[in-house]
């Protein structure tokens, strides 16, 4: 009787291998033939790259191009979001000040939520009205209005708005349909033209074009300066505002804002570049008094990445630099490492759904659980996808595919990709 248990019993073990391999096998084969079609027209005269690997046990099931660098666009995201995990406080850092006397001394942090669109935080503000005389000092930066390897000809697109330490609205003109009260900041309804241009705004001033009939709410980056955040606050507080050269070198206290997190959710789910670049100049702030993606960059780099196998060109939060350059597995280490050190639930949880469409704040389809948690990047000839599959046994899997220089629609290159991905989680 022990006998026939131990028959059956191996019978079993044996017949659950196969049923392993056969599995695994197919999947593998999937990737292959994902992989094959890449070398083929139309896709043979781009370039693209593949690496899966299983969350659990660190095991590498497919590989193609891991090593090569591509420009990876929004998944530049993937990074800052890790940066931000690992430097900035729970509650993000509103702003720094002293008080002398009757007077309290501000300067930026670049927290990117005052009186924003879409966050419409007022921290700051309500602690300013509190305060009898207000000295403002926004010369604590060593960052450009744009990042490095920016196209220049987007200063008047919604998704490129400057970079500073202290940025308010956003650092756009919302014009809403109703444009006679709806201007925000209102400072600048004396400098709306209804013009049909090929410009929303000049080039170097603050002047801007839109359409009578405009009826959907546009929002277009404003020119950033110190005279300006003073003219914008006091209009706000309606009080004055000094502007001061130097800042005091005592002890500064801190006062706090929103959830990081909700401020990375939304970059992660909008790919709001804007965003992405003042988180890492917050997190710069808690390395010096002197505001500087290029340093928040450079201790992620030497301190938490320092062994990556394929070290990044990572010039900037958003993606939006072509000077970037990642390999897909250095994008695959990062995410396992997110995935050690945070439970599934939260993690996923900052990774947008996914699907052939592109990316969904909203799951929709009814008939399936979300299984596909990704950051995608994309920009001319560029689609890179790379997040986490939870597959259909459970498995959760780490990818990251990336794809430059191809010339047929984007969309073509996403089917092929969800059709992939779809495989994996069906089959593994």
């Amino acid at each position: 009787m022990q006998k026939d248990y131990k028959i059956q019993f191996n019978t079993l073990k044996i017949s659950s291998i196969l049923l392993y391999f056969l599995v695994v096998g197919c999947a593998t084969s999937r990737l292959s033939k994902f992989s094959d079609k890449f070398e083929k027209p139309p896709y043979d005269t781009s370039f693209h790259g593949l690496v899966v690997m299983e969350a659990s046990s660190g095991k590498v099931l497919h590989n193609t191009n891991g090593d090569k660098y591509f420009i990876p666009a929004s998944n530049v995201k993937i990074f800052t979001l890790f940066a931000s995990k690992k430097m900035l406080p729970q509650k993000a850092p509103a702003l720094e000040y002293v008080f002398d006397k009757d007077t309290v001394l501000i300067k930026g942090t670049g927290y990117p939520a005052t009186l924003h669109p879409y966050f419409k935080d007022s921290t700051v503000i309500s602690f300013l009205k509190k305060q009898k005389n207000i000295t403002f000092y926004e010369k604590n930066d060593e960052v450009k209005r744009f990042g490095p390897g920016w196209a220049w000809e987007d200063y008047d697109t919604y998704f490129s708005p400057e970079i500073n330490t202290f940025p308010l609205y956003g650092n756009v003109l919302t014009i809403y349909p109703d444009i006679n009260s709806e201007v925000f900041p209102n400072v600048f309804l004396d400098s709306i033209h209804f013009q049909k241009k090929s410009v929303r705004r000049d080039e170097r001033t603050n002047q801007f074009y839109v359409k009578r009939s405009q009826i959907d709410t546009l929002t277009i980056p404003f020119i950033t300066s110190p005279s300006l955040s003073q003219k914008m606050l006091e209009s706000t507080l309606n009080k004055k505002i000094s502007l001061s050269e130097k800042f005091p070198d005592v002890n500064k206290q801190t006062l706090l804002g929103l959830e990081t997190d909700s401020i990375v959710k939304r970059m992660m789910y909008r790919s709001d570049n804007f965003l992405a670049e003042q988180l890492l100049l917050m997190a710069s702030s808690k390395l010096s008094d002197t505001l500087s993606a290029t340093k928040a960059i450079a201790h992620i780099l030497e301190n938490e990445l320092m062994d990556l196998v394929n070290p990044p060109r990572w010039v900037d939060g958003s993606g939006l630099s072509r000077y970037n350059l990642f390999t897909p597995k250095s994008i695959v280490e990062v995410l396992q490492r997110l995935h050690q050190e945070f439970s599934e639930e939260e993690l996923f949880s900052f990774f947008p759904y996914w699907d052939r469409t592109g990316t969904l704040e909203v799951w929709k389809n009814t008939e399936m659980r979300p299984f596909i948690f990704a950051k995608s990047g994309a920009m001319g000839n560029t689609y890179n996808l790379s997040g986490y599959v939870k597959t259909k046994s459970g498995k959760t899997l780490i990818f990251s595919c990336m794809n430059n220089h191809f010339r047929i629609p984007t969309q073509a290159v996403r089917d092929e990709i969800e059709f992939m991905l779809k495989s994996l989680w069906a089959k593994y």
